[in-house]
This record gives structure tokens, C-alpha cells and sequence, in this order.
């Protein structure tokens, strides 16, 4: 006979609850930046956004949207060709939530001031919850600089993708409450190398063409309207396809597959063909990568956003985790060298974050006709995304790490995290294609160089470490021998100068103070972690967030 036994074995002590509840948008660099740049107006509704990012409902809902990823059905039961995607509802949760807060297309038609550093604050907190849906956001914000190449279409199509109404299914786009854009650039042969792309372009003197060829990557294959390039007779254009023509017929898209991919599973990325699929032309034949540069450089700007958010989420677990568990003797947060890890990723975010509204700033500015914040921001913006998205898998490592084995648990959030991390230095360009990117920026367009500048040097005199590294990297760039072998090198040198001098100018002194001592005058080691004693190492760990 066996023993009775309880069936509590054994009573839990020293696990972490979970960090559920919080404001996530009661980030001072994230604040800060927003009234910096003029969007006091936001502010309500970011916290109110934060807060509910924070909350064990919205992390349950980016929980299950990437357990069930999307499924393709190409075809009904009755054999007919439907090529529709469907979603886990929490999927739909989460779109609902960020079209509703206007994370698509919504700062073009607004007339506040900085209504694109505030879609850029409250990108950065709902991309806290979960990243895949961010995606077709990206796209529906970023084809509007594109679409303004054709006023008729632009007329028509940017007031609904500017819409804060979600309004998912295949309808006729003009029926709908609100519309979102997707963009299909790559394809098997070319990857990055757009101009290798071998789909056709046939004019057909209505006003319309047809499409015919394939697309490797094309996410989000239930959105309304896409960007599509195409060879024309006239060289390589871009045209808008919509999935749902005009009279309600389904337009061709015909999807394969759905990609299996690392991180991302709740987002549908997909291989399209297309075949006699109707398209209109955007912008003039022949200037395709010109038109649809515009969508990327603003793709671009959401990748830094998205990694910023990615690098802080990581940064809250960590803390959060060290401020709970005990280890010899001891809170982890009370571990002099725990402290030391948690203020070096710290730092790395919060350079992030200023970094992310500074650039929203340009965009707002730029917008309004400042041809200086224009010129900045076509510099800056591949910048940040080289950067900042190159920074995010090393530091969600170290970040999941300080939780040890059990951030290497898939429920304690870590491991998607982690899948996410490489993605947004991939898409928009891959480093080297953004590093390519900036050499063409500086030898085309001197004025970026020259409005760069401009934004540093007024911290340069502040700090001299600072103005050393500038001093330094201008031998760099006027070293012109063999400059694509050091692209690279040139391109993290121009960030990190672009972050010392937002920092010196914005930051705190002791937050200033630690990057100018280890990111510029390099006493650190290469791994999170070894910051240089005398760094104020409390202050930069507050400076994240939570509350003690």
C-alpha cells in the first residue's frame, strides 16, 4: 500500500513574481524626449498606452498570438483559389489596440506639433508587448511618403491608413473603415539587391498594369494595399497592388507558403506570385528604388524604435529579476557586480531611447519644411538603424542571463525576446547594406554631413572625450582609401558620436558622464558588465523605470 502524502511538496520561496501592472511608458529618456520635441500633448495618452501595455491581459495576448501562429489556406473546401491568413484573436487584440492608437498611418494627417515623436513614444511602449504585429503598423505608417509620389492615390488611400480604426478581412479598400499597407521589394534572386528583380510590369492603356513574378518576402499578406517593385518598360518602378480591386473581385495573390521563421510567428510573412495582378503606377516609370526609398527610410525609423523598445523590455526583466531573487546572501541588485551588468545595459538603453525621439524629431521638423532636419535625418536614420539594431541581440543575451535558467524558460518571456532580437537589424537592409547606405549619403549629399555637425557640436565643447572623438572620426571620413572596407567602423563611430552628444546635451550628468567614459573614450571591457569603477552605477539603473 503506498504512503498518503501531501500534495504540496514543497513550499515556493525566492521566485519572482511577475512583473505585470507597471506603466511602461514611465520612462524618464522616453518622457523626456517627448517634451523635448514638443508633444506634451501625448503625454495622457502614452501613459495610458504604457499602462496598458503593462498590464497580464496584453502579455497574455502577445503570449498566444506567437503559440498560434498564422495559417495560409490557399484554397476553400470547394477547390476555389482564396489565398486568406488566418489569426489567433489575440492577434486581432493587439491590432485593435495599436491602430486604435494611432500607430499606423496617423501622424501625417495630424496638425499637432510632434506627432511623430509621438507615435514614436507610444510605437516604443506597445512594441514592450509584442513585436510581430508591429509589423504591418511599420508598413501602413511608412507607405505614405511613397504614395505622395501619386497625389490621386495618395488622395484616396492616405486618410483611411491614417484611420484609428481596425477594420481586418478582404474587402474593396474604399469600403472600409480603415486600411493597412504591406510592401513586397525582395525576391529569390536579389535579396537586398532590389535592382536584380526580375518581376514584369505590362502596361495595359487603361491606367492600369499587370504585375506578373514573385516575391521571396512579403509580410502581412491580409493587408489592403501594397507596394510593390516591378520591371516596367521604363526600368524598375514601384506600383500599388491592392488585394481587393475596385468592383470587389479578389485581385491575384497567389501565397505558397507562410515562412517559418526564427522569432516573429505571430506575423505572416509570405512567397507571393503574382500573376496578371493589376497594379497602378506610383510616381514615374523607371524611378521605382526612388519612390520606395521613402517607405524604407521610414521602415528604417521604426526598426530603431523597435529595437529600442526591445533593448529596454529586456533591461526591465533584468532589473525587476534582481531586485526580487536572492543569491549569496544577498539581493542580486546588491551584487556590486549584478549592479555593474544592470547599469551598462542601463546605459545602452537609455542612449537607445534618445537616440529613437531625436530622430521622430527630425521627421516632425523635417515635415514641416526645415531642410536642415531634412538633410540630418537622411544621415541619422540608417545611422540609428545600424546601430541601435546591432546592439539589441547582444544585450537581450546578457539581459537573459541575469535571470539564468529560468530566462531561459519559454514562459518567462525571454526566449521570444530573444528570437526578436535579430530581426530588425535584417529587415529595411541587413549592417551592411545600411553601412553602404551612409557612404552614399556622405559622398552624394555633403549637406547631411555638414547638418550632423551642427547637431553635435554644440555638446562637443561640453565634454572632451567627446570632442576628441569627433576629432577622430573626422580623420575617418576624410581618409577616403579603401572607406567600404571601414564602413562598418565609420558607421558605429558616427552613432556613438550622435548618442555622446544627445546625451551630454539631454541626459543627466552621471548617465552623460559613464557614456562618454566607456563608449567613447573606450574604458570598458567588450562584454555588458565591465564599466570602469567611479561610474555612478545607481543613477543609471534608475533611469530605467521601474519602480523600487
Amino acid at each position: 500500500m503506498i504512503a498518503s502524502h501531501p500534495f504540496s511538496t514543497h513550499e515556493v520561496t525566492n521566485q519572482v513574481p511577475p512583473l505585470v501592472d507597471h506603466d511602461v511608458a514611465d520612462t524618464p529618456a522616453l518622457v523626456e524626449g517627448l517634451l523635448r520635441e514638443g508633444a506634451q500633448w501625448h503625454l495622457e495618452e502614452l501613459h495610458e498606452l504604457g499602462r496598458r501595455a503593462g498590464t497580464e491581459e496584453a502579455q497574455r495576448w502577445g503570449d498566444e498570438a506567437n503559440a498560434n501562429p498564422p495559417v495560409l489556406h490557399t484554397h476553400d473546401r470547394f477547390g476555389n483559389r482564396i489565398d486568406e491568413v488566418t489569426f489567433h484573436p489575440s492577434w486581432h487584440a493587439l491590432m485593435n489596440v495599436a491602430v486604435s492608437a494611432g500607430l499606423g498611418a496617423t501622424p501625417w494627417t495630424q496638425q499637432e506639433p510632434g506627432a511623430h515623436a509621438a507615435r514614436a513614444a507610444s510605437f516604443f511602449v506597445w512594441s514592450h508587448v509584442e513585436t510581430g504585429h508591429t509589423c504591418p503598423m511599420s508598413m501602413t505608417y511608412a507607405a505614405v511618403p511613397a504614395l505622395r509620389a501619386e497625389p490621386e492615390l495618395a488622395e484616396q488611400y492616405v486618410p483611411l491608413l491614417a484611420s484609428r480604426a481596425y477594420d481586418p478581412g478582404l474587402r474593396p479598400p474604399l469600403a472600409k473603415r480603415g486600411l493597412l499597407a504591406g510592401m513586397g521589394m525582395t525576391e529569390k534572386q536579389g535579396g537586398s539587391d532590389v535592382r536584380a528583380n526580375s518581376t514584369t510590369a505590362t502596361p495595359t492603356g487603361d491606367g492600369t498594369w499587370r504585375l506578373r513574378g514573385h516575391k521571396w518576402f512579403t509580410s502581412a499578406p491580409m493587408n489592403d494595399l501594397f507596394l510593390v517593385l516591378a520591371q516596367a518598360p521604363g526600368g524598375l518602378s514601384c506600383f500599388l497592388a491592392p488585394r481587393v480591386l475596385p468592383d470587389g473581385s479578389r485581385n491575384t495573390f497567389l501565397f505558397q507558403r507562410l515562412k517559418d521563421k526564427l522569432g516573429n510567428r505571430s506575423n505572416a510573412s509570405g512567397e507571393l506570385e503574382l500573376d496578371d495582378t493589376v497594379a497602378w503606377l506610383v510616381g514615374q516609370e523607371g524611378h521605382g528604388v526612388r519612390v520606395i526609398i521613402e517607405m524604407v527610410a521610414m521602415t528604417r525609423m521604426d526598426n530603431v524604435a523597435g529595437s529600442a523598445a526591445g533593448i529596454h523590455a529586456a533591461v526591465l526583466q533584468a532589473v525587476h529579476h534582481a531586485r526580487h531573487r536572492s543569491a549569496f546572501g544577498g539581493l542580486l541588485v546588491d551584487k556590486p557586480l549584478m549592479r555593474n551588468v544592470l547599469a551598462d545595459m542601463a546605459l545602452e538603453s537609455e542612449a537607445a531611447t534618445t537616440l529613437m525621439m531625436r530622430l521622430a524629431g527630425a521627421v516632425d521638423r523635417g515635415e514641416a519644411g526645415d531642410h536642415g532636419e531634412q538633410a540630418f535625418k537622411r544621415l541619422a536614420v540608417p545611422l540609428g538603424k545600424y546601430w541601435v539594431c546591432k546592439r539589441q541581440p547582444s544585450l537581450v543575451a546578457e539581459a537573459l542571463e541575469c535571470l539564468g535558467g529560468n530566462g531561459y524558460v519559454e514562459d518567462s518571456g525571454m526566449p521570444r525576446l530573444y528570437r526578436e532580437a535579430p530581426l530588425n537589424g535584417l529587415w529595411e537592409g541587413s549592417g551592411n547594406v545600411n553601412a553602404l547606405d551612409i557612404l552614399r549619403v556622405l559622398a552624394r549629399q555633403p549637406e547631411s554631413l555638414e547638418a550632423y555637425a551642427a547637431e553635435i557640436e554644440p555638446a562637443v565643447a561640453a565634454d572632451s572625450r567627446l570632442g576628441d572623438a569627433w576629432t577622430a572620426l573626422q580623420k575617418d571620413l576624410h581618409d577616403t582609401d579603401q572607406l567600404e572596407l571601414v564602413a562598418r567602423r565609420v558607421t558605429e563611430r558616427l552613432a556613438l558620436v550622435l548618442q555622446g552628444s544627445l546625451l551630454v546635451r539631454y541626459a543627466p550628468q552621471p548617465v552623460a558622464d559613464a557614456f562618454c567614459t566607456t563608449r567613447l573614450a573606450g574604458d570598458r571591457g567588450l562584454a555588458f558588465g565591465t564599466l570602469p569603477r567611479g561610474i555612478d552605477l545607481d543613477a543609471l539603473i534608475a533611469r530605467v523605470g521601474l519602480p523600487s
